[in-house]
């Protein structure tokens, strides 16, 4: 006999699903050992024998550097909203894509890779709302193993805990989109108005992963440089040079290395500056903090003149537009 009380399932409806890095929900000693230690923990950021990676990460590392990452946290907090700056850029991106794709039959969301909202909380929501398909729009133009792989690793985690699954589909990189270069290319033009001096360089700052990965395969090294190059197509009216940030631990890791080469640029005659962080969909501790604060301070220190940071695309129009184009593709 067939059953006729049946739960009532929500249907017809696609989401769409931002997922950028993540951030600790606060600047507390313990939020900040929480988040590392969960994104310290994931074996695609970390590849060392887990075992031994366990016993240093929980002896040494969550005992000592969440004061650090709590200090420069507290330096870019947005104390008019109480949180990072990345979680309040990327929630009104996915509010303002939203806005602009205007459908309901579309339902456009956020999470975050490591901390809070997660996306096996966000999943559900959208599962519950109504998504028969779900599309992951991972916020990271270049590919890597560390990011988007991850993302998708614990989107399938996810999906594996679900009854009654969305279909699903991932945007891969978008490092050599023309409205994303377009973007970054309109972000330096306004920001060399904005300024009363004329820069001799722009560096161009990506992330770096440890060099072992790249040995290994990862194609994240090629994709930033190839990004540098369309914008150094389309735009030449100062040079613009690849490096690396945010290097953690002994090994080599992707070089140039940022902080070497703030060091260095003025004794080669470099003193007038700007830098840009084009592997960063939103200002976060990694830009605010380590490049505008950290990076100023030492490339000053060291002979430097003038020193700004073009801030990321972050909420503005030309990046949700890119979104936009982005997640059509798969409607």
């Amino acid at each position: 006999m067939m059953q006729k009380d049946h739960p009532e399932v929500k249907f017809g409806k696609t989401g769409v699903l931002l997922i950028n890095l993540g951030t600790p929900d606060s600047t507390s000693w313990w939020d900040i050992r929480k988040y590392l230690k969960e994104f310290l923990s994931d074996r695609r950021v970390i590849e060392v024998n887990p075992v031994l990676w366990q016993i240093i990460l929980n002896l040494f590392i969550l005992t000592f550097r969440p004061s650090k990452t709590a200090h420069a946290y507290k330096k870019i907090w947005r104390k008019e909203s109480n949180e990072s700056p990345l979680l309040y850029f990327t929630r009104s991106q996915a509010k303002k894509l939203n806005s602009k794709i205007r459908s309901e039959k579309i339902f456009v969301d956020f999470a975050m890779r490591y901390g809070n909202p997660s996306i096996k909380s966000k999943l559900n929501i959208l599962k519950n709302a109504g998504c028969e398909n779900v599309i992951i729009l991972p916020l990271y133009p270049q590919y890597a193993a560390a990011t988007t792989a991850t993302v998708c690793d614990e989107v399938y985690r996810s999906l594996m805990g679900m009854r009654w699954q969305p279909s699903l589909q991932v945007v891969p990189h978008y490092e050599s989109e023309p409205i994303y270069i377009n973007a970054l290319i309109k972000s330096i033009k306004e920001k060399l108005v904005s300024i009363k001096w004329k820069p001799d360089l722009i560096i161009s700052s990506y992330h770096g992963i440890p060099k072992k990965y790249f040995d290994k395969g990862d194609p994240y090294h090629c994709y930033c440089h190839k990004t540098t190059r369309l914008m150094k197509e389309n735009f030449n009216e100062v040079d613009i040079q690849t490096t690396f940030q945010s290097r953690f631990g002994p090994q080599e890791w992707l070089t140039p290395y940022t902080d070497k080469t703030l060091e260095s640029l003025p004794s080669k005659g470099v003193k007038n500056l700007l830098v840009i962080c084009p592997g960063f969909a939103s200002d976060c501790v990694e830009t605010l903090e380590e490049i505008d604060i950290q990076g100023r301070e030492s490339f000053m220190e060291n002979g430097g003149e003038n020193f700004d940071l073009i801030p990321c695309l972050n909420d503005n129009e030309d990046h949700i537009n890119l979104f936009e184009k982005l997640v059509k593709k798969y409607i």
